[in-house]
C-alpha cells in the first residue's frame, strides 16, 4: 500500500483460515482496519499488529466510514476495509471506492473466497454439470433493495440453470413461489447453507417445494444461501476434459477411444 490509499480485503466466508495469503499480509501491516463486526469472524483480527486500530463499522453510516478511512490515509497510515466473502459480490464497495477516489485516495482490492464457493465446497458439488447446465446465476429476491424487472426470480427460473440466491433466506416461501411461477419443478433439488464454514454452520438438503418448511423447522431466517438445481444430484455424465476419447493440446486421444 502507498500513502493516501485504502485496500479492500475479502475476509472469506467465515473460517479465518480461508482468507487469502495476500489478505492476511494486509491485515498484518495495517494501521487501521474497518470491518463489519456482525459478518466478519473476530478471529481474523488476531492477524493485526498490536498497534493496529480496529473499528467495527456496524454502527457507522457511509460518510463516517469514509471520513475515518480518508483521515487515516492522509496521515500516511495503512488502511484496510475488511469485507465478508469476496467484495465483488454484494459488497457495496462501488460507492465507497467512488467517494474515496473523489477525495484523492487511491484504492486497491484483494479478492476473497465467496460464501457461494464455500457453500459448494461444504455441499461437495460442482455448480456446472458435465452434459448439463453450464451456467450459474447468483442473484437475490427483491426486498428493501429492489431488483430490476428483467432479473425477477420467475424470469431467472426459466433458464433452468443453477441458482445461488444471496440475501433471500428470510423470504424462502416467496422465493419458491417465484421459481415455481417461472417454471421450475417443485421436485427440483434445493439446499440451504447457513453460515458456511462458521462453527455453527447448518446444511439442509431437500426439494424446492419443501425448502420453506425445512428452513422454518431449523429456524433459519438469515445468513444463509439458497441453492437450486440439478447440481445437487449425483452426476450422471462425465466431463470431456479427462475422457480418453477426447484429445486436446496436452493429450492425444487414446487408441480405440477416438
Amino acid at each position: 500500500m502507498t500513502e493516501r490509499s485504502v485496500v479492500f480485503v475479502g475476509a472469506g466466508p467465515g473460517d479465518p483460515r480461508l482468507i487469502t495469503v495476500r489478505g492476511k499480509e494486509m491485515l498484518e501491516r495495517a494501521d487501521l482496519v474497518l470491518y463489519a463486526g456482525s459478518l466478519v469472524s473476530p478471529a481474523l483480527l488476531d492477524w493485526c499488529g498490536d498497534g493496529c486500530r480496529r473499528v467495527d463499522s456496524a454502527s457507522l453510516d457511509l460518510d463516517t466510514q469514509i471520513d475515518l478511512m480518508v483521515e487515516a490515509a492522509e496521515a500516511g497510515q495503512r488502511v484496510v476495509r475488511l469485507h465478508t466473502g469476496d467484495p465483488s459480490l454484494y459488497g457495496a464497495i462501488a460507492e465507497q471506492i467512488a467517494l474515496l477516489r473523489r477525495r484523492g485516495v487511491a484504492v486497491s482490492v484483494v479478492p476473497g473466497v465467496s460464501s457461494f464457493q464455500a457453500a459448494a465446497a461444504r455441499l461437495s458439488i460442482e455448480y456446472t454439470i458435465p452434459g448439463g447446465t453450464q451456467t450459474v446465476i447468483c442473484s437475490r429476491r427483491k426486498g428493501r433493495t429492489p431488483v430490476p424487472d428483467g432479473e425477477s426470480l420467475d424470469r431467472l427460473a426459466a433458464h433452468g440453470s443453477t441458482l445461488v440466491l444471496f440475501l433471500s433466506s428470510g423470504q424462502a416461501q416467496a422465493v419458491v413461489d417465484d421459481l415455481l411461477a417461472g417454471g421450475r419443478d417443485g421436485a427440483t433439488p434445493a439446499a440451504c447453507v447457513y453460515r458456511a464454514t462458521w462453527p455453527d454452520e447448518r446444511i439442509i438438503r431437500t426439494s424446492l417445494a419443501d425448502l420453506p418448511r425445512a428452513m422454518e423447522e431449523a429456524a433459519i431466517e438469515n445468513h444463509a444461501l439458497l441453492i437450486v438445481g440439478e447440481c445437487l444430484l449425483p452426476p450422471e455424465g462425465r466431463s470431456r476434459l479427462y475422457d480418453g476419447a477426447f484429445s486436446h493440446g496436452f493429450r492425444p486421444a487414446r487408441p480405440g477411444h477416438e
